[in-house]
């Protein structure tokens, strides 16, 4: 078999595969004699029908299935062993390709127009400025990840009297003249939390109440007639709610209080494990590091997003086949349209440009990303899952599962090859640009993300 590229321009080419009947006469020999072993014909013992009926059978069916392996198979060896770059999927030829007659023909000639990628050379230098937005953990930021660990660590005590922010639990009973209603709305074991009522004056007749005190209270008036709180409260229909609007008696079981943890090595333990701070001073630095730690990858993407007009002006102008790239993405996505492909054509011109761009800045560099790369991504992604929950001490060998478990989603595992070889090309091209560091409180860095 003879396979060959004709280059019609820098942007595409016809690659030609020319088959001889040396090329597949056995593979057709061998694949007849299989369906002879197997067919079943009327008058015929399996394995016994006459070799020229089972070419007259299926002879057409297994030559065409033969030769569309050789061709995909030979296709594909030849993009891969000749190291061509080429852009979508190989297509068929509309001009060169000669009318194919499978009963008549024994030697084929098949064409199919590749486009290739364009030839990228970026030079940069410490004269290429780009920004870097470095994420600044002042100390109100520190002290509010202090009072959110210490509510987290913190412990709920019974108490005797009722503050705003205490849960309080007990009897609920319908009124009526005073009284309990005949048949009302009885509710045991109903809690509510004064800060969620609305109503300041019937919040007010719970502040300073005690332990095994009634309350009487309007639910109605509480929560301004929010339906679905009324109905949650009083454990209704939400349609039933429209005619409730008298009183309530609340008899106090339970006053419950949340308190914080305090700030002693007990809470340094729980948060970053045994004595790997013994001190406030090492436990806010600890946390100051964590914070920087986790805005430390959305400041490499940012910065990446910002080295994209550089790199991509570095790049210059690069040619693509607009024809073949069009035609691809039509029969690539049958939801595409002509109009569609023709109106995002630029956008995605410019989405392919920079990927070309990052991948060759990986291959000239040899940025590989190894396993132990992906692994070590993976337990970053697990230990930051767990620090969203204030569990910053989780165990090596916890984390190790966890990842492992994360990498078993295909899709997650290629989002993480993604995101690690973005870590590496950022990383390099730090080292080769000269940085415009700019501190920015975390809100200024979210916005950056809305612009």
């Amino acid at each position: 078999m003879n396979v060959s590229l004709k280059n019609i321009d820098a942007t595409k080419g016809i690659v030609k595969l020319e088959i001889v009947k040396a090329d597949y006469a056995d593979k057709v020999e061998k694949s007849l004699r299989s369906f002879r072993q197997k067919a079943d014909v009327p008058g015929f013992r399996k394995g016994m029908v006459p070799m020229g009926m089972v070419k007259k059978m299926y002879g057409k069916h297994v030559l065409v299935e033969e030769i569309n392996k050789l061709v995909s198979e030979n296709l594909y060896d030849y993009i891969r062993e000749n190291k061509l770059n080429i852009l979508g999927e190989p297509l068929p030829n509309e001009t060169e390709q000669k009318e194919i007659n499978f009963d008549t023909q024994e030697d084929f000639e098949f064409c199919f127009d590749v486009a290739l990628a364009p030839e990228i050379k970026i030079e940069l230098s410490k004269n290429d400025k780009v920004p870097y937005y470095q994420v600044n953990i002042d100390n109100e930021m520190i002290d509010k990840q202090v009072e959110a660990y210490q509510a987290n660590f913190g412990a709920y005590d019974q108490v005797e009297d009722v503050e705003e922010k205490d849960l309080v639990k007990g009897t609920v009973a319908e009124q009526e003249n005073g009284s309990p209603k005949e048949g009302g709305i009885v509710v045991e074991d109903a809690v509510l939390m004064p800060m969620y009522i609305k109503d300041e004056a019937e919040k007010a007749k719970f502040i300073g109440a005690k332990k095994n005190s009634v309350i009487v209270f309007n639910p109605n008036k509480a929560y301004e007639g929010a339906e679905a709180e009324i109905a949650s409260f009083l454990k209704v229909d939400k349609e039933a709610v429209s005619g409730i609007t008298g009183d309530f008696s609340f008899e106090i079981a339970e006053v419950t209080r949340h308190k914080n943890a305090e700030l002693n090595q007990e809470l340094f333990d729980k948060v970053f494990g045994d004595g790997v701070v013994t001190s406030e001073e090492e436990f806010k630095n600890k946390i100051r590091e964590a914070l920087a730690e986790q805005f430390t990858p959305q400041s490499d993407f940012k910065f990446l997003v910002d080295a994209r007009d550089l790199l991509v002006q570095k790049a210059g102008e690069l040619a693509f086949a607009e024809d073949l790239l069009k035609r691809w993405l039509l029969i690539a996505n049958e939801k595409n349209t002509k109009e569609k492909i023709d109106e995002e054509y630029p956008r995605i011109i410019e989405d392919l440009k920079f990927q070309l761009i990052k991948e060759n800045i990986v291959k000239e560099n040899g940025l590989k990303v190894e396993d132990a790369d992906i692994e070590d991504f993976a337990k970053r992604v697990a230990k930051a899952q767990f620090a969203q929950y204030g569990m910053l001490s989780v165990p090596e060998d916890v984390l190790a599962n966890y990842a492992k478990d994360i990498l078993k989603n295909k899709q997650t595992l290629q989002n993480i090859i993604d995101r690690a070889v973005e870590e590496k090309l950022a990383g390099w091209l730090k080292g080769q640009v000269e940085l415009d560091t700019k501190e920015v409180t975390p809100d200024e860095f979210n916005k950056l993300f809305e612009e």
